[in-house]
């Protein structure tokens, strides 16, 4: 895995905008700024495959504070912001753990809750066929 899996997103969505990121190397500064509510970061987990292919599945996600420990420092969690479905036509769903699974169907369910009223008839089926629970 040698490539970071997200990087700050800054004003007017300027993209690689720092300080924070999530980073395989601790030795830069995304790799070493600790997460603040308010920061947008790309959640961008990929493979790639040396001269064959690469894919990857793109969010933006703001951190939030999601409670406080008993120091009353703060905890925080990812809020998803850019919602669409993942193409399961390139899911093998007996590969997934049931965790995995169980991430998957919740995120497509999240996805539908939140843009389906926001759609028309036709547009509101498509997207109900494309966040359908895995099947197998």
């Amino acid at each position: 895995y040698g490539h970071g899996t997200g990087h700050g997103v800054g004003f007017f969505l300027n993209v690689h905008e720092g300080p924070q990121g999530i980073a395989t190397n601790p030795t830069t500064s995304r790799g070493r700024t600790p997460f603040r509510a308010g920061m947008l970061t790309s959640n961008e987990p990929g493979y790639y495959k040396a001269g064959a292919f690469g894919i990857r599945i793109e969010n933006l996600v703001l951190c939030v504070e999601a409670g406080r420990g008993e120091d009353d420092s703060p905890f925080y969690r990812f809020e998803t912001l850019t919602l669409f479905p993942i193409d399961t036509r390139l899911v093998e769903p007996e590969l997934l753990t049931p965790a995995e699974r169980r991430w998957l169907d919740d995120y497509h369910r999240e996805v539908f809750e939140k843009l389906s009223p926001h759609l028309e008839p036709d547009e509101r089926e498509w997207l109900k066929t494309q966040c359908r629970p895995l099947e197998g």
